[in-house]
């Protein structure tokens, strides 16, 4: 069985944006829906997500994507106890973003590849598995 992947912010970005490494992003999607197994985002990385596109792209559109997540195989994760102690811990120990940090708990928490393009997750290299995006 393939191991879990985690998507961090950026992922699902440059997918939403047909940025390069949109194509890579779509089959991890792909093979999550055939195997029946989500790929898992937090819902800080959601937040990120949300507030970028309407920020850039405006309420209209977020309202599009949004509706189609939904049917998207991502299981999103809340942003327990747990999770936050670790998201702090990488936030204290890296220079990461919250939402970054958050993505990276819930890598180690789910023993995942994490899923970026990411540069800012180069210091993480030797604390989880990272797929870089090209």
């Amino acid at each position: 069985m393939p191991a879990a992947q985690v998507l961090d912010s950026h992922a699902l970005l440059v997918l939403l944006r047909d940025e390069p490494g949109a194509e890579a992003v779509t089959t991890i999607l792909e093979k999550a829906g055939q195997r029946d197994q989500p790929v898992h985002m937090t819902e800080a990385n959601y937040a990120e997500v949300q507030y970028t596109i309407r920020r850039k792209d405006g309420n209209a559109v977020w309202q599009t994507i949004a509706g189609e997540l939904v049917a998207a195989p991502i299981q999103f994760h809340p942003a327990d106890r747990r999770l936050a102690d670790l998201a702090a811990d990488f936030k204290a120990r890296f220079k990461l973003s919250l939402a970054d940090a958050f993505a990276a708990a819930l890598a180690k928490e789910k023993k995942a590849e994490l899923v970026t393009g990411d540069p800012e997750f180069k210091a993480l290299e030797k604390e989880i598995k990272i797929a870089w995006l090209k």
